[in-house]
């Protein structure tokens, strides 16, 4: 069958790697006789309880499952590596950067973000564009979406928001009232909205689209020197997007679409490729610049920040197994090393507690001891020790305590974080009053060409229709503010849809 991919031919493929099947096992390592029936009092009669093989297994059965993410529950990925192609360590003295030609283990994991574990990979959606870097001096996760931006800029609604993006408590469906009235109640998810009702809203796989780091972050060179940064990862495949007609079809008659086709390239050594840049700023530069430097709703533009080029990422290898690698793999933007640190952009702040949390709900306090998220090339030596599913040493017998006179780990100041200032009243400030439009109005005017504007409205349109007519009219305000024609051609498009009931 020569018209078989290599996704159908796995089977095939593990087959000709073995030379004869080996022994079959309990889970314990004793060789079973029979797996082709349970133990019972004759031919018809009940079960013995003494039938461990069943038991083992069953009992097995019964637990596969662990919770999935609450967001980003569907995806794939593969492994391969990071090498540095221009030097940057006058920025940063990160180990991963420090000469030309490092190259450094890595693994990506890419995903929807509302959907279920089942849902489909063409779905309008934002990406998530995960990578983990395996450096010398630990695991440094570099958490992104395929976009620049996101909807919020404060972490306190974020759960709220993906509640909108799920399914309605009552009728466990989704809701286009509860989705239109979280956004057009917080302006500042214009920017994003309208990237994702944009053709990127709809990449084709995974192959074709960039990775963003999306927040701020701080870099510090050898020197204690600290910048603001935003890490870019441009797809060197070329962007490539999905018509909505061909992304909704292909939700129906290939939803594994975008796993399947990342598979299949790297089976095929077709390897996919990734050059990652940075924008600078300085701190000075950051204290004039006319937007909150932080606020992920918004990009810094890069003809004043221009993107300046790091190194490239290269997919060549498949995972050996999908939950062990790609299901379990953890990250957390909280995971930095040594010249990568945090900068006061909100949203971070709140993932770099909730993403190592949910993961120790998800997976068990010990899940950086699971292979794919373990450091491979510096092993965690802390006080850390017991909890469920303890994998590794469980630091042996080194004292279990912080400060010891016995040669336990120690720290070394040299590692510390780079000292900040902060300043002002301890309260909760809103910011849903802040520019939420202007650069909503670059992208209109500059970004997207006629064609590109007409799918973002009908795009829109096509959505916001199964509102209700307030929220409907909401939107269009927003539009509205950002530009003349946009929301004229969203309130047209509306008006044929309310007009014909069946289109």
């Amino acid at each position: 069958m020569a018209n078989r991919d290599k996704c159908a031919e796995q089977l095939n493929e593990y087959a000709k790697s073995k030379s004869m099947s080996e022994q079959l096992t309990t889970g314990g390592g004793v060789p079973i006789g029979n797996k082709l029936a349970t133990m019972s009092v004759g031919p018809r009669g009940p079960l013995v309880l003494k039938d461990h093989v069943f038991q083992d297994e069953m009992s097995h059965f019964d637990r596969e499952r662990i919770p999935e993410r609450v967001v980003h529950a569907k995806g794939g990925g593969a492994f391969g590596y990071f090498e540095v192609t221009h030097d940057i360590t006058k920025y940063c003295k990160a180990k991963v950067f420090e000469k030309v030609g490092k190259k450094t283990p890595i693994g990506i994991r890419f995903s929807t973000v509302g959907g279920e574990n089942g849902s489909a990979d063409t779905a309008r959606d934002p990406r998530g564009f995960a990578m983990k870097f395996y450096t010398e001096e630990g695991n440094w996760d570099l958490v992104g979406n395929n976009t620049p931006i996101f909807f919020i800029r404060d972490p306190i609604f974020f759960p709220s928001f993906i509640h909108t993006q799920k399914r309605n408590p009552q009728t466990h469906l989704k809701d286009p009232d509860a989705f239109w009235d979280f956004i057009t109640l917080r302006p500042e998810t214009m920017h994003q909205v309208s990237f994702l009702f944009a053709d990127r809203g709809t990449p084709d796989g995974f192959r074709f689209m960039n990775g963003y780091g999306s927040h701020t972050f701080k870099m510090v060179n050898a020197d204690g020197q600290p910048v603001y940064c935003k890490f870019h990862v441009k797809t060197d495949q070329g962007i490539k997007n999905l018509p909505a007609k061909k992304a909704g079809e292909l939700a129906g008659s290939n939803p594994d679409y975008a796993i399947a086709d990342l598979f299949n390239a790297i089976a095929n050594k077709n390897y996919p490729s990734w050059t990652m840049k940075i924008q600078i700023m300085t701190f000075e530069e950051a204290e004039k610049f006319r937007y909150n430097p932080f606020d992920v709703t918004k990009i810094w533009p890069q003809a004043e920040f221009p993107l300046i080029p790091v190194g490239r990422l290269v997919l060549d290898r498949n995972p050996v197994n999908y939950f062990a690698e790609i299901e379990q793999i953890a990250f957390s933007p909280a995971h930095m090393p040594p010249g990568i640190e945090a900068s006061p952009d909100k949203m971070l702040q709140g993932r770099l507690f909730s993403y190592s949390d949910t993961h120790k709900h998800r997976l068990g306090a010990n899940y950086q001891q699971l292979p794919v998220n373990r450091p491979i090339n510096n092993p965690a030596r802390n006080y850390q020790r017991d909890g469920p599913m303890c994998l590794d040493g469980n630091g042996a017998n080194a004292p279990n305590y912080f400060p010891n006179s016995f040669s336990g780990p120690n720290h070394d100041s040299v590692h510390c974080e780079c000292k900040e200032q902060a300043s002002g009243d301890v309260m909760k400030i809103e910011t849903g009053e802040e520019d939420n439009y202007s650069q909503v109005t670059t992208f209109w005017n500059k970004v997207l060409n006629e064609q590109s504007r007409r799918n973002l409205c009908e795009n829109i349109a096509g959505h916001l229709k199964d509102a209700q007519p307030f929220i409907q009219k909401r939107a269009i305000y927003h539009f509205t503010q950002i530009h003349a024609d946009y929301g004229r051609m969203v309130e047209e498009l509306l008006t044929q849809y309310s007009s014909t009931p069946n289109l």
